[in-house]
């Protein structure tokens, strides 16, 4: 299982590496996700200690 997961992963990573646009993509994907992470963190903040 784990020797799978991590082929899985060295696929990815290679297709990633050749395809730009897809790499593009997976970044602002990440980078959205973080923000709302972020920015539900910052809002639980300042809502309880209002």
């Amino acid at each position: 299982m784990n020797k799978m997961a991590f082929a899985a992963l060295g696929i990815g990573a290679a297709y990633l590496m050749q395809n730009k646009d897809m790499r593009n993509k997976l970044m602002k994907q990440v980078e959205t996700f973080t923000g709302m992470s972020l920015g539900m963190n910052k809002n639980n903040g300042t809502s309880s200690s209002s």
